[in-house]
């Protein structure tokens, strides 16, 4: 599955907005949707139910690869906000 987690998360940009990730996520939905007709599985069968969640399990774990990326974002920025305000401090006492 780790093959499945990496096309997603290659299909899936930081700056995309959630709409835009949602819409992705909607095509990869319907793509194990059509393969699952392909293999003529049976609706009932426990495949379907453990393709479909592996499917949900990995968009989870994108999504919340996209949450740290932009927290991590928000964190540099504070810091180096920090920074330079303490190097202004400190360039202003002297």
């Amino acid at each position: 599955m780790s093959d499945f987690s990496d096309l997603v998360a290659k299909a899936i940009q930081p700056s995309m907005t959630r709409e835009e990730r949602e819409a992705v996520y909607t095509v990869v939905r319907q793509a194990v949707l059509r393969l699952q007709e392909r293999e003529a599985l049976p609706p009932q069968d426990p495949r379907v139910a453990l393709q479909r969640h592996l499917v949900e399990e990995t968009i989870r774990d994108v999504e919340g690869d996209v949450a740290r990326y932009a927290s991590l974002r928000k964190l540099d920025a504070a810091f180096a906000a920090q920074n330079d305000a303490n190097q202004a401090g400190r360039t202003g006492r002297r």
